[in-house]
C-alpha cells in the first residue's frame, strides 16, 4: 500500500491498471526516488457521443433513464462507486478518474435527437447518476446547463444529484422547471467536518456551502432533499443524525442514505486511503464493512448493495428511520411527484383527443 500523501486536491495517490489492461506494472524502489507532485493537472478529452440517455432495469434504483455529461469526476471522492467505469476507456479508476476526464460536447444536440424520436416514451431522467454534473469543469463546458435548457424546452421531468455549489448558477432554469413540476434535486452531504471533507471528497463544495445550496433551492421553490451518502462505519456514521438535522433546518424536504459501496477497484483504493489517513482504525472500518457485506468488501446483490445486512447495517437503518420521524422528513405531503404529461417536443402537434 502507498504511504504517500495524495496530490493537493486529489483523493488518491494510486493509479492502478484497469481490469481490461493486457499488462500490469508494479512499482519498484530502485533508489531513484520520485515524489508525487504537489498538484496534478486536470485533462479534459472532448467526445462526440452517439447517444446520451442511458437506461437500466435495476429494481433498487428509482429511475429508468439517466444522463451524465462527463466521464470521470474531478471531485475526487475516494469512495465513488463510478470509478470502475473509467476502465471502459482504457483509463485507471484511480488518479485517472479524477484527472483525465471526458466531456460529451454534443450533449444538448444528442439529447434533443433522442427526445424527438417518434417512439420515445417520457420518463424522468436522472442527471448525475454516475458522475457529478456540477463538478468544477462544468463551469467552463456548461453541458449540464445546456441539458437543462433542452429539458425545459421539451417540458421533460428530471432529477439531479450533486455535491457542487455551482448548481446555483442555474437557479433560473431550476426555478422554471420546478414551477412546472419537472425537477427534484438531491444534495449529497457526507460530513459537517471540514477536515474530513478535504480528504473524503476533496474538490466538492464545503459542508456549509452545500447547506447554503439546500437553503437557496428551497427558498426558490425548488424541491430539494438530502442524500447522506455514503455512510462509512467509524468515519462518518456518527454524524448521521446531525447531517439530517442540518439539512432539514436548511429546507430539505426528504432524505436518503447509502452504506458505503466498494465495487471492483474501489475496494483497494479505499483501503489504501484508510491506511494513509486512519491507520489505527483502518482494520476496524473494513471489519464492519465486511460484516455488513457477507464477509466481503462488497455485495452487489440488488436490494442489499445500498443498505447492507447484519447488525451494523440494521442499526444504521433503525437510526435513520427514527431520525426521519423525529425531524418530519418522512411526511407524505413532502413527497414530490414529477409530471410526465407535459412532455412536448417542439414542432410536434399535440393530440386533439
Amino acid at each position: 500500500m502507498s504511504n504517500q500523501t495524495p496530490p493537493r486536491g486529489r483523493g488518491t495517490t494510486s493509479n492502478p491498471a484497469n481490469r481490461y489492461a493486457p499488462t500490469h506494472s508494479e512499482a519498484y524502489d530502485d533508489g531513484w526516488q520520485q515524489d508525487v507532485p504537489l498538484t496534478q493537472a486536470t485533462e479534459v478529452r472532448l467526445e462526440t457521443a452517439r447517444t446520451v440517455i442511458s437506461r437500466n432495469t435495476s429494481p433498487d434504483i428509482p429511475f429508468e433513464q439517466s444522463l451524465n455529461p462527463y466521464r470521470g469526476c474531478e471531485h475526487g471522492c475516494i469512495y465513488c462507486y463510478a470509478r470502475p467505469t473509467h476502465a471502459y476507456w482504457d483509463l485507471s479508476p484511480g488518479l485517472d478518474f479524477e484527472t483525465r476526464l471526458i466531456a460529451k460536447t454534443n450533449l444538448a444536440d444528442a439529447l434533443e435527437q433522442e427526445l424527438s424520436r417518434p417512439g420515445y416514451v417520457c420518463k424522468p431522467i436522472a442527471i448525475g447518476g454516475n458522475t457529478d454534473p456540477y463538478q468544477p469543469i462544468e463551469r467552463e463546458h456548461r453541458l449540464t446547463r445546456q441539458a437543462l435548457e433542452v429539458l425545459l424546452r421539451y417540458r421533460h421531468p428530471a432529477t439531479l444529484v450533486t455535491k457542487g455549489s455551482l448548481i446555483l448558477r442555474d437557479l433560473d432554469l431550476l426555478t422554471e422547471l420546478a414551477s412546472h413540476g419537472l425537477i427534484k434535486i438531491g444534495i449529497s452531504l457526507t460530513t459537517l467536518d471540514d477536515d474530513l471533507k478535504r480528504i473524503l471528497d476533496p474538490r466538492a463544495a464545503a459542508p456549509l456551502a452545500r447547506l447554503r445550496v439546500i437553503r437557496a433551492l428551497s427558498e426558490a421553490g425548488v424541491p430539494v432533499g438530502v442524500m447522506c451518502a455514503p455512510i462509512i462505519p467509524m468515519i462518518n456514521d456518527h454524524e448521521l443524525e446531525r447531517l439530517l438535522e442540518a439539512a432539514r433546518d436548511a429546507g430539505a424536504r426528504s432524505a436518503g442514505y447509502v452504506l458505503v459501496r466498494l465495487p471492483r477497484e474501489v475496494a483497494p483504493l479505499f483501503e489504501e486511503w484508510l491506511h494513509t489517513h486512519f491507520p489505527q482504525r483502518a482494520a476496524h472500518v473494513m471489519s464492519l464493512i465486511r460484516q455488513s457485506r457477507g464477509g466481503e468488501a462488497y455485495d452487489s446483490r440488488f436490494g442489499i448493495r445500498m443498505r447492507g445486512k447484519g447488525l451494523f447495517a440494521d442499526l444504521l437503518e433503525q437510526r435513520f428511520k427514527v431520525a426521519l420521524r423525529r425531524l418530519g422528513l418522512n411526511r407524505r405531503e413532502e413527497r414530490v411527484s414529477l409530471d410526465c404529461t407535459q412532455f412536448q417536443p417542439p414542432g410536434r402537434q399535440m393530440p386533439l383527443f
